[in-house]
C-alpha cells in the first residue's frame, strides 16, 4: 500500500467520523430552527385559516410590552446573578487549588452536588424553604419574634430566583475553573516562588490570567442560561401566581403562547427573537473580551 493511498483513506475517514454529529446537528438543531422560522412567517386566523404575513409577527413582537418586559427582567437577572455566581465559583476553585483545605474532595463534591439535582426538584425545594407559612425561615422568624421575610413577594422574587440558580450552578462553574487551574504548568509556580511571590500574589498574577479562557467560557454559558430561564419561574408560579405571570421571562412567555394560548406562529416568532438576543449578547461578551486582550 503506497503512501498516497494511505493518505486518501485517512482523508476519507475524516468525514465519516464527523457524519454522525452532522446528522444529529441537522435533525435536532437546524431542522427545528428552520421550521420555527417558517412558522413565524404565518398567522392562524379565525376566518381564512393560516395566512402568510411575512414579517408582521416580528414587527408585533418587537413592540410587545410583555416580551420587552420579560427580556428586560432576564437581563437584570443576568447582571445581578451571574457576577455573584462566578465570583463564588472562582473563590471555591482557588480555595480547592490552594491545597490548604482539609477534606478537599468531600468539599468539592459537596459544592458540585446541587448541580446534579434536577432544576425541577431544586425549585420545589426552595419554594418550600421560601414559604411564608410552613417554610423554615418563616418559622424561625416567628420563634424569634421577627418579621417574616416574604421571599416570594414582587420585590424579592428576582433575588429568590437568582439564589436558586446560583445554588444550582456554582458547583458546575467551579469544576470548570478548577480543571483549568490544574492545567497551569508547575514551572510558573516555581518561577513565582523564586521571585518571592506569596500565595495572594500567585493567585492574582499567575492563576487569574490563566483562568481568562475558562472564565469566558463560563460567562458565555451563563448568558445562554440566563436568557433561557424557565424551569424555576414556571414552578414557583404555582406558589406565587400574583407575582410570576405567564410572561415573567421571555422563554416562559413563548411557552405560554404556544401551549396555553395556542398561538404557535407568534410563539415561534418570540422564540426566534429570543435566540437572536442570545446570539447578540454572546457576541457582545466575546467582542468585549477580545478587545481587552488586544494590547
Amino acid at each position: 500500500m503506497t503512501a498516497t493511498s494511505v493518505a486518501r483513506k485517512r482523508r476519507a475517514a475524516g468525514p465519516l467520523f464527523v457524519a454522525p454529529f452532522m446528522v444529529l446537528f441537522l435533525l435536532l438543531f437546524l431542522a427545528p430552527l428552520g421550521y420555527a422560522a417558517y412558522l413565524s412567517l404565518f398567522e392562524e386566523r379565525l376566518i381564512g385559516g393560516t395566512a402568510f404575513v411575512g414579517l408582521d409577527n416580528y414587527v408585533k413582537a418587537v413592540q410587545d410590552p410583555l416580551l420587552l418586559h420579560g427580556v428586560g427582567r432576564v437581563a437584570l437577572f443576568f447582571v445581578i446573578q451571574v457576577p455573584v455566581m462566578l465570583v463564588l465559583a472562582l473563590l471555591f476553585a482557588l480555595a480547592l487549588d490552594s491545597g490548604l483545605l482539609r477534606l478537599a474532595r468531600v468539599i468539592r463534591l459537596g459544592i458540585f452536588v446541587p448541580y446534579a439535582v434536577p432544576s425541577v426538584v431544586a425549585a420545589l425545594m426552595w419554594g418550600y424553604l421560601y414559604g411564608p407559612d410552613f417554610g423554615p425561615f418563616a418559622q424561625l422568624s416567628r420563634k424569634l419574634s421577627l418579621p417574616v421575610p416574604d421571599f416570594l413577594s414582587d420585590g424579592w422574587m428576582l433575588a429568590s430566583l437568582a439564589n436558586v440558580v446560583t445554588w444550582e450552578f456554582v458547583g458546575y462553574n467551579m469544576i470548570i475553573l478548577y480543571a483549568a487551574l490544574r492545567t497551569i504548568p508547575q514551572e510558573l509556580y516555581e518561577a513565582a516562588a523564586m521571585d518571592g511571590a506569596g500565595a495572594w500574589r500567585v493567585a492574582w498574577s499567575v492563576k487569574l490570567p490563566a483562568l481568562r479562557p475558562a472564565l469566558l467560557l463560563t460567562l458565555l454559558f451563563s448568558v445562554i442560561g440566563s436568557f433561557q430561564l424557565f424551569n424555576e419561574p414556571k414552578l414557583l408560579m404555582s406558589i406565587a401566581p400574583d407575582v410570576i405571570s405567564s410572561s415573567y421571562t421571555a422563554n416562559l412567555y413563548s411557552y405560554s403562547l404556544a401551549f396555553t394560548g395556542q398561538k404557535l406562529n407568534y410563539a415561534a416568532t418570540v422564540s426566534f427573537l429570543l435566540g437572536l438576543v442570545i446570539v447578540i449578547a454572546s457576541y457582545a461578551v466575546l467582542l468585549t473580551a477580545n478587545r481587552r486582550r488586544t494590547p
